[in-house]
């Protein structure tokens, strides 16, 4: 039993890549025509304007791949947590394992066993959480 959730980005990173070096290339070349022409402030204002750009969009394409991967492997339940290209592991005994919150509640999915902790449901819709809740408790029982 494997659940993989993820964000739903709409633009990879290699397309955000190529939209700013289409942005980079249309910004300066009417930049570059606007200083031959005399008006030499509209070239620094442009290179500000695209390092802006770059700014937000390393922070949306550090972020465009985090993800959760919960699997129930021969008796152990592992959770795998990608942010920001860091990977967290977390690996609880089946059996001993606490599905929170109750099923009515829309908050984040607490895993607890074995002295730790996890929190899951990230990517998941709050509506849906307590779908996913049901789902691995049903699956560490067996059902």
């Amino acid at each position: 039993m494997e659940w993989s959730l993820k964000r739903n980005c709409s633009v990879t990173p290699a397309q955000l890549g190529w939209l700013y070096a289409s942005m980079c290339v249309v910004s300066l070349g009417v930049a570059g025509v606007f200083w031959s022409q005399g008006a030499t402030l509209v070239l620094p204002f442009a290179v500000l304007e695209l390092i802006a750009v770059a700014v937000a969009f390393l922070v949306y394409a550090r972020h465009a791949a985090d993800s959760e991967r919960i699997r129930l492997l021969e008796g152990r339940l592992v959770v795998e947590q990608e942010m920001a290209g860091r990977t967290k592991r977390c690996e609880f005994a089946r059996e001993w394992v606490q599905v929170a919150p109750r099923e009515e509640d829309g908050q984040m999915i607490e895993l607890c066993g074995g002295g730790q902790s996890v929190r899951v449901g990230r990517f998941v819709r709050p509506e849906l959480r307590p779908v996913l809740a049901r789902e691995i408790r049903q699956a560490l029982r067996g059902a």
